[in-house]
């Protein structure tokens, strides 16, 4: 298996090098395996999972639910059932966020259109 370093993990996903070791401390990256030196070692396995809380962690997931995600994840496939309901739990709280935003943006257009209108108008009378 192949496995590279904290820093390759973290230029690989744009993530820093101390969020990393941040998910770590949190149990967000369970196995993670060390070198002689004690350097965290990140398989292709865990920088799938390191995607995985990426996505969440973007999607608003609290730490917590991802610890529990992660931990459903160690625990194996008599967890699938409760991994699938989380998931569809958080697409509906992602697609709930996603439509408030989507409000929330028809009335910044409508600032942005005033504005434009406004300076336009002040740009005629010069």
């Amino acid at each position: 298996m192949k496995y590279c370093s904290i820093s390759e993990a973290s230029a690989k996903l744009n993530i820093p090098e101390s969020t990393l070791r941040y998910y770590e401390k949190k149990g967000l990256l369970p196995l993670i395996e060390r070198d002689e030196a004690g350097r965290r070692l990140f398989s292709e396995d865990q920088i799938a999972l390191l995607e995985t809380v990426n996505c969440l962690k973007n999607t608003h997931m609290p730490i917590s639910g991802i610890k529990q995600y992660m931990d459903w994840v160690v625990e194996g496939e008599n967890t699938i059932e409760h991994r699938h309901e989380m998931m569809m739990k958080h697409k509906q709280a992602v697609l709930a966020e996603i439509a408030l935003m989507a409000e929330a943006l028809k009335g910044i257009d409508v600032k942005i259109a005033r504005y434009t209108n406004r300076i336009q108008e002040r740009n005629e009378v010069k």
